[in-house]
């Protein structure tokens, strides 16, 4: 029987419900390592994570097999409980609905990986609604306004 051979790069981005500063510097990389291992448990390969106060980013190489809506609900669902159940969060911690989900190649990845690491960064020039739109706009994602995150500024 012949093996399944890919490469599938996917960068997700989500974010804290109604864009709340709930992500804090004190828990984050606990957060971080908790996803990281909820990706290396359903058999995915992560790549880089890293966030800003109210969202996140992940690079993951994903196996054909993989369902992608139910890993990110798998890994919104249980992130949501370990955050309330390590009491990281002074406030109620939830993540918005939705998602977005990005797909580079081989080459793109390095680029891809800088820029994740590089979220905190880059967020004292542009607001996570800014990003968002171009990343729509640069992968011509068509969409309706009224179906994207809930903008709070």
């Amino acid at each position: 029987m012949a093996d399944t051979y890919s490469q599938i790069y996917i960068q997700v981005v989500f974010a804290v419900q109604n864009r709340n500063a709930l992500i804090q510097p004190p828990w984050e990389e606990d957060l971080y390592k908790y996803i990281t291992g909820i990706i290396q448990n359903k058999g995915q390969k992560m790549l880089s994570i890293n966030g800003a106060y109210n969202h996140i980013h992940f690079l993951i190489g994903m196996k054909p097999t993989c369902c992608l809506s139910e890993l990110v609900r798998e890994i919104k669902k249980a992130s949501n409980a370990f955050i309330k159940e390590k009491e990281f969060a002074k406030f109620n911690f939830k993540w918005q609905e939705g998602f977005g989900a990005f797909s580079y190649g081989q080459s793109q990845l390095t680029d891809v990986i800088k820029y994740i690491e590089r979220q905190k960064e880059h967020h004292t020039k542009k607001t996570f609604k800014e990003e968002y739109l171009s990343f729509l706009k640069a992968f011509q994602i068509e969409f309706k306004d009224e179906y994207l995150f809930e903008w709070f500024e």
